[in-house]
């Protein structure tokens, strides 16, 4: 036999507007209006065609308008060659469904086209498309190049999910290379993920090396925004599990501020040690600490001592021996961190006038006998006690490299404003924080839906 003989063995045609070609009908409970069986590989049971409409229609009160059996192929199967047609639709204007397809292991329903949608699902109140699994994906789209799940909607979700598993989400995507799950919007919200007790939106990266769980993009406002109303939890956390030194939260920023914080008491609340590898700038320092006589009920706080140059200072108390001498040694980095001493003599319990450096710490490379770590204090009396100071000026690479510069003008862009506005008589709107960071743009609360 050379190809597959198309013969029909029953034929149905009706030149009118309204008639039936082929009509059946059934009151049974399982019944069928028409049957078509097919053992043919590659026959087809019921084969509807038409020119411009419906190939095969399928009308039900209660039930099902059309449906297919198969072993192993495909159950119903619709083709279109229109560019607006649909292969295989299914309207359900009542309430019911429009297309359902139910499979033990498989795909209940599938969909393929080479350059529009597989499968295409409209609904004026319910739900377009509708997939409801055990076990695996309840809708799943693989397109070679394509959108592999499209949602569009005028009030309610474009594509919503729905998982009672623990360890799946309502909504899952997967990308080789590409994005897993992605959402454009022109003015809302892109990608909104609501949680009553576990995470609204959770990206995982499996790679070794520079992947990220969750990346935010904006040309010019937020890549990745964060909303919290709880007291103990933030807008956005980051926690990091590695047994090594791992980065919860991290922030970089090519010109501007690798983190911004603002708050009503405090701009960042940091609990342990903070290691800083650059200059800081700041208007004032000072300890807080627990009140040392009271504890419970007040705090006690103490100023720096602040000096236009990066200055070190020694201090202590020494007994002079019976020349009214004493050698006061430093540490053996002394030297190699600071230049240019300044020296505090302080006699107690009585007078010393005659009290003076008898030898200075050297600047320069001296032999053993002259260590620079060491300076001897003499003209005393035996046993005098006398109370010591010593400054040097940091001279280490990074300290040579980075000299504080005591007075600059401020940038042509932050002229006329101030740090403190408020202590010169001038609006908040003239604050530096305002002219980098808009208030208004800070505090754009999401609405919970």
């Amino acid at each position: 036999m050379g190809g597959p003989i198309f013969n029909e063995a029953v034929e149905g045609r009706d030149i009118g507007t309204t008639g039936s070609g082929v009509r059946g009908w059934s009151d049974r409970i399982y019944g069928y209006g028409v049957q078509g069986i097919s053992e043919s590989t590659y026959g087809v049971g019921v084969h509807g065609s038409h020119g411009s409409w419906v190939g095969v229609y399928g009308l039900s009160d209660s039930g099902r308008g059309v449906e297919g059996y198969s072993n192993s192929g495909t159950g119903v199967a619709g083709h279109s060659n229109s560019n607006i047609g649909t292969g295989v639709r299914g309207t359900a204007p009542y309430g019911g469904t429009g297309v359902y397809g139910g499979s033990s292991s498989g795909r209940g329903v599938y969909g393929a086209s080479n350059s529009s949608t597989g499968v295409f699902g409209h609904s004026i109140s319910g739900t377009g498309v509708w997939g409801d699994s055990t076990s695996s994906p309840g809708v799943i789209g693989t397109p070679p190049s394509g959108t592999g799940v499209f949602g569009h909607s005028i009030s309610g979700p474009g594509v919503a999910g729905y998982s009672e598993s623990e360890s799946w989400g309502g909504v899952y995507g997967y990308s080789e290379k590409g994005i897993g799950v992605r959402g454009d919007v022109r003015s809302g919200t892109g990608v909104y993920g609501i949680s009553s007790s576990g995470f609204g939106v959770y990206g995982k990266s499996l790679a070794t090396v520079g992947g990220y769980g969750v990346v935010g993009e904006a040309p010019s406002g937020y890549g990745v925004y964060g909303y919290s109303e709880s007291e103990n939890w933030g807008g956005v956390y980051g926690n990091n599990g590695s047994s090594g030194r791992g980065i919860g939260v991290r922030g970089e920023a090519r010109n501007g501020y690798g983190v911004y914080g603002q708050g009503g008491t405090g701009a960042a609340f940091l609990e342990g040690n903070v290691h800083v590898t650059g200059t800081i700038n700041k208007s004032a320092v000072r300890f807080k600490i627990d009140h040392p006589l009271d504890p419970a009920n007040k705090y006690l706080y103490h100023s720096s001592i602040e000096s236009p140059d990066m200055k070190n200072v020694y201090d202590g108390v020494v007994v002079l021996d019976a020349n009214g001498e004493a050698e006061i040694e430093l540490p053996d980095w002394f030297d190699a961190l600071n230049k240019d001493f300044r020296y505090q003599l302080t006699p107690i319990g009585a007078p010393g006038p005659n009290l003076y450096i008898a030898k200075e710490i050297s600047d320069g490379v001296t032999n053993d006998s002259n260590k620079n770590n060491r300076f001897k204090i003499a003209g005393g009396n035996p046993s005098m006690k006398v109370s010591w100071q010593v400054t040097g000026i940091r001279k280490d690479p990074w300290a040579n490299a980075n000299r504080i510069q005591v007075e600059e003008d401020k940038p042509a862009n932050e002229r006329g404003y101030y740090l403190h506005p408020d202590l010169y008589g001038q609006p908040e709107k003239k604050g530096i924080s305002q002219l980098l960071f808009p208030r208004e743009e800070k505090w754009q609360e999401v609405p919970v839906k």
